[in-house]
């Protein structure tokens, strides 16, 4: 209804809300329709940025209509290059979730948890199709937001032996594995923490490289996460150049991903291409899936969570 005031969920009401077993196949099958290209399944332009120069940051506006679905939704999230050390966010974001017939807002929605959750699906998508199906070793680079919930997902769905981590500072590693109660390896280098990896996790916010291909075991699955601007980096020219690329779209690594831009990689599917049966996952390869992050990611996020709120507030 268009005179109804729009609902707020904040962080901890999304946390109780959004379950990975119900986000991935939802996640999954956005990431098909988002590929075939087709105006009534999803409309998606590249995420459009306003520089915020005195801060070095950025403010990204992601909108998605899925007009068969009846979703209208948009991200706004800004994101800066902190300083080491620095105890200010370096990502912060709001998805606001609206009615297409009427217009009116439905729902404003921390975006916190739903980016680092959604993100986190994604590259364990990524990991499903492409990672050899005997992987056991995972290696996560960066230990904020997207490290914790990248270690949550993945040692959720799959069985793996050992967890390795680095970050900036052996402190942040070490407290990153206290948090996970002890159930990671802090590593001194990233050399350490990736050598003889089957998976490889960037979350990290470095704007310059921090793996290198030379350090990479043939035919792992790297899902790089961080570098969402032109001109940064996480991976190095050798990495890029001999692995095989997907990316979430196509367009938005062309664009956005330094990675992509500056080593002048090709890329040659979205998963979505996977998913939908057109291009292969070519497991036996080493593999880099560049997520640059989607508003039709938000927008089935957004949706599930509001539904969620919708049916426990029924109960109350």
């Amino acid at each position: 209804m268009s005179g109804s005031p729009p609902v707020l969920i904040w962080e901890h009401e999304v946390e109780r809300l959004l379950q990975y077993r119900e986000l991935i196949p939802r996640l999954e099958e956005a990431l098909g329709k988002f590929s075939k290209r087709d105006s009534a399944e999803v409309i998606q332009p590249v995420r459009s940025t306003v520089p915020l120069q005195k801060h070095d940051g950025f403010l990204g506006l992601m909108p998605t209509y899925m007009e068969n679905d009846g979703v209208l939704s948009t991200k706004l999230v800004c994101f800066y290059n902190r300083k080491a050390g620095s105890s200010l966010p370096g990502v912060q974001a709001t998805v606001v979730l609206l009615d297409p017939e009427y217009g009116n807002v439905k729902a404003v929605i921390d975006g916190e948890v739903i980016t680092a959750m959604r993100t986190a699906a994604v590259s364990a998508i990524s990991a499903k199709l492409l990672m050899h199906p005997e992987a056991e070793v995972l290696a996560i680079l960066g230990t904020g937001k997207q490290a914790l919930s990248h270690y949550n997902v993945f040692t959720e769905i799959f069985p793996f032996k050992e967890v390795r981590v680095w970050g900036r500072t052996r402190e942040g590693a070490e407290r990153f594995v206290r948090s996970v109660g002890g159930a990671a390896r802090a590593c001194g280098s990233a050399e350490e923490a990736v050598r003889g990896a089957d998976v490889i996790v960037t979350v990290t916010g470095s704007t310059k490289p921090v793996l290198f291909g030379q350090w990479v075991k043939p035919g792992a699955h790297v899902a790089a996460v961080g570098a969402c601007r032109p001109d940064w980096r996480e991976m190095d020219d050798v990495l890029m150049k001999e692995a095989v690329v997907y990316a979430d779209s196509r367009e938005g690594a062309i664009a956005e991903s330094g990675d992509v831009v500056l080593s002048g990689a090709e890329v040659f599917a979205e998963l979505g291409d996977v998913i939908n049966g057109t291009k292969p996952a070519l497991r036996e390869k080493t593999t880099v899936f560049k997520s640059l992050g989607m508003g039709v990611e938000d927008a089935v996020s957004a949706k599930l969570v509001f539904d969620q709120w919708k049916a426990t507030a029924i109960h109350l």
